[in-house]
C-alpha cells in the first residue's frame, strides 16, 4: 500500500489517510497490533515492536498525560506564544500535539489531558485540553 500526498503531510492512501479520515468523521482512533497488543502511533504499515502487518484501528479513550512540553515564543502578529507537548496516551502510545485552553506556560509535565478534534484550515487536528 502506498502513501501519496497532495499537500503538506496529507496522505491520500494507507494508514495515515485512514487516521485522517477518522478524525474528519469525529473519531480518534489509533492502531493496535493484533500480534503483540501494543498501541502504535503514528499510523504505519508494520508494527515497530514486532514487525507484524496485523494492525487494526481502534477507538482511543483520548485520556493522556503530558510527558514533556515547551513554549515556542513568537510575536503576537504571528499568533503569539504556543506550546508543543509530548502526550502519553492512557493506552500506551506517545504523540506530539499541543494543549489548548490554558496559557502555553501553564502546561506542566504530569498534567492530565483529554483529546479533542479541532477544525483547522488544513483539516481536522488532534489537540488536547486540560482534563
Amino acid at each position: 500500500m502506498s502513501q501519496s500526498a497532495t499537500g503538506p503531510g496529507l496522505a491520500t492512501s494507507g494508514p495515515a489517510a485512514q487516521y485522517q479520515q477518522s478524525l474528519a468523521a469525529g473519531r480518534f482512533e489509533v492502531q493496535i497490533c493484533e500480534s503483540c497488543a501494543k498501541q502504535v502511533f503514528p499510523p504505519r504499515l508494520h508494527c515497530p515492536y514486532c514487525a507484524s502487518t496485523r494492525l487494526a484501528f481502534r477507538a482511543a479513550s483520548g485520556k493522556g498525560t503530558v510527558y514533556a512540553t515547551t513554549v515556542v515564543r513568537d510575536r503576537p502578529e504571528n499568533g503569539g506564544n504556543r506550546n508543543i507537548a509530548l502526550i502519553d496516551l492512557a493506552e500506551g502510545a506517545r504523540l506530539m500535539s499541543r494543549v489548548e485552553g490554558v496559557a502555553p506556560e501553564a502546561v506542566k509535565i504530569g498534567m492530565a489531558v483529554k483529546a479533542r478534534i479541532a477544525a483547522t484550515d488544513a483539516g481536522p487536528l488532534l489537540v488536547f485540553d486540560p482534563a
